[in-house]
């Protein structure tokens, strides 16, 4: 059984930056795909980064292209997030089998972890 864990959220200023990691288990093989989601009180939740399992490339919406970094390493996954701003607040989730469509939206069709919060605010 999949299962991941996330942590490293907190409260930052804007223009800070934090790093988070998810702990991931229970897969049967190395070769997985795997990313990050956001979801704020109100929003739709968003895709904000996926890497491949196979060659390791990467993907991202416009909305956090050049300020989000996603990145693994054996089986911990991590999302170095630099230059936050406050529309970035919400609950971020360590997800599975993204799928990149038009425009960059990344969509997670497998499991998710419980999440953690981050907070943009002055």
């Amino acid at each position: 059984q999949v299962q991941l864990v996330e942590s490293g959220g907190g409260l930052v200023q804007p223009g800070g930056s934090l790093r988070l990691s998810c702990a991931a288990s229970g897969f049967t093989s190395d070769n997985y795909a795997i990313g990050w989601f956001r979801q704020a009180p109100g929003k739709e939740r968003e895709g904000v980064a996926c890497i491949s399992g196979s060659d390791g490339s990467t993907n991202y919406p416009d909305s956090v292209r050049g300020r989000f970094t996603i990145s693994r390493d054996k089986n911990m996954v991590y999302l170095q997030m630099n230059n936050l701003k406050p529309e970035d607040t919400a609950v971020y989730h360590c997800a599975t089998d993204p799928e990149v469509g038009a425009r960059g939206l990344i969509r997670f069709f497998g499991s998710w972890g419980q999440g953690t919060q981050v907070t943009v605010s002055s």
